[in-house]
């Protein structure tokens, strides 16, 4: 199994901006949305200030899957999945002024890709260079361990996020899916590069370095 090569090229920098930009957003709008809503009074219609957190997290969402599309010409299933889960939860969080839902986004989310993963595992598929648009590739075996890494680890979030929204404070819960969740998700991705060398397959000789030795 092998992931193919992107449609378009986009710099380390600006994909890490538009994967951590909409968290910021969200830390912010949450943290000072009293202000926020003081100095734009439209805004104290949506409620409390995680209500101002929800709303700018779904514009931050949604400029950066336009920015990512423009650049490279498409949007993995991931971060489009991501999409739409946020907006959909957003508007029910907005609409019915309960923010139990986008508090519960990340655990159904994480649930679904675990599901994805797993259940493809369990029917001999290694889904994972599709969730994640990968650029690499790997063994089959390389990327049946990967898979089910991932597997257990987004059903390790879910359960952390479960844990935290449900026993702690609204300012505690986005602390923790802004300052707590991304970190953790880099540790284990780069705690899963010595797999990844081991069973790292090397690209095949395009067609022209055949023609030019021939």
């Amino acid at each position: 199994m092998q992931a193919n090569t992107k449609k378009g090229e986009v710099s380390p920098v600006l994909k890490l901006v538009l994967e951590l930009g909409p968290l910021v957003v969200f830390f912010l709008a949450n943290r000072y949305g009293e202000e926020l809503a003081a100095a734009w009074p439209p805004l104290q219609a949506l409620g409390g200030k995680i209500f101002v957190g929800t709303a700018f997290l779904m514009v931050a969402m949604l400029i950066s899957q336009a920015i990512s599309l423009a650049v490279l010409r498409h949007i993995a299933v991931m971060p489009l999945v991501t999409l739409f889960f946020v907006v959909v939860f957003g508007l029910l969080t907005l609409w019915l002024q309960d923010e139990t839902f986008i508090k519960m986004k990340p655990t159904i989310v994480n649930c679904l890709f675990a599901i994805i993963l797993l259940g493809g595992l369990v029917f001999g598929k290694s889904l994972l260079a599709y969730v994640f648009d990968a650029a690499f590739s790997l063994d089959e075996e390389g990327w049946r361990k990967l898979t089910l890494r991932w597997g257990l680890f987004f059903i390790f979030l879910a359960i952390a996020n479960e844990v935290v929204w449900r026993n702690f404070s609204s300012d505690t819960w986005v602390n923790f899916k802004v300052w707590a969740t991304m970190p953790m998700t880099m540790v284990f991705m780069l705690l899963q590069l010595p797999l990844i060398q081991r069973h790292h397959l090397d690209k095949p000789a395009t067609d022209n370095q055949s023609d030019a030795t021939s």
